[in-house]
């Protein structure tokens, strides 16, 4: 059975002139409120471009289809906050510990300011994300926390690394999304966040002390194996009897 192909969702153009970004700003804008007022399953370029005030013409210039359109949103929400985490991962003159509280504090602030376009995204997720385009923003972040990873602990094997990148990330997008829908006063969320964030440095101590733990192990058999290796004339030494 042959399948089917993924949609399309990479703009077919950048906007070069003031007056083409702000038909795109538009577009998006429109897409928001389609998107709140009828949901992904009625969501369409028709209504976009009818909510927006531009021919479909004008939209199809740079949206082949309601998944870029979608995508871009999506996009954005995502740009803002990795951009936001990787700072703060990238800032070497703070201690690990500090910039994981740090990331928790902003990724949950960001989750809570982006909630209500998240929510309207929400059913549209499943047309998206097996798409190239999508597994490459996630597969971003990722890379950049398991970068974090090994600068920090330098030891840690390849696979480790990238289990422990992918724990973070999950931990941080699941609690954070909880976190975004219970609409918590600013305070409140910062305390949930710390408190994530304690976790998280739990979490980073023990790879460390695992880590270390395995180099001392590893120098350890070294040495031993060097003390217990005879020399050339342990060799030759005549055993006595």
């Amino acid at each position: 059975m042959k399948k089917s192909q993924a949609p399309r969702i990479s703009v077919r153009k950048q906007p070069k002139q003031q007056r083409s970004a702000q038909l795109v700003a538009d577009i998006l804008e429109a897409a928001i409120r389609v998107l709140q007022r009828e949901g992904a399953r009625r969501f369409t370029t028709a209504r976009v471009a009818e909510t927006a005030g531009v021919s479909i013409g004008s939209l199809y210039q740079y949206f082949p289809s309601k998944e870029a359109i979608l995508f871009r949103l999506q996009e954005e929400e995502w740009q803002r906050t990795s951009g936001l985490l990787r700072a703060i991962l990238a800032d070497r003159a703070r201690a690990p510990q500090e910039r994981l509280r740090a990331v928790a504090t902003a990724f949950f602030r960001s989750e809570c300011e982006e909630a209500d376009l998240r929510r309207a995204l929400h059913d549209a997720v499943p047309l998206i994300r097996d798409a190239p385009e999508s597994r490459e923003l996630v597969m971003a972040g990722m890379r950049r926390v398991s970068l974090f990873m090994r600068e920090t602990i330098p030891g840690l094997a390849k696979p480790e690394r990238a289990r422990a990148a992918n724990i973070i990330m999950m931990s941080l997008s699941s609690v954070g999304k909880q976190v975004s829908e219970q609409g918590y006063a600013p305070a409140e969320v910062d305390r949930l966040a710390g408190e994530m964030g304690d976790m998280l440095c739990a979490y980073l101590d023990r790879l460390m002390a695992k880590s270390a733990a395995g180099k001392r192990k590893a120098s350890g058999k070294g040495t031993s194996e060097r003390r217990k290796a005879p020399g050339k004339m342990d060799r030759d030494k005549p055993r006595a009897g």
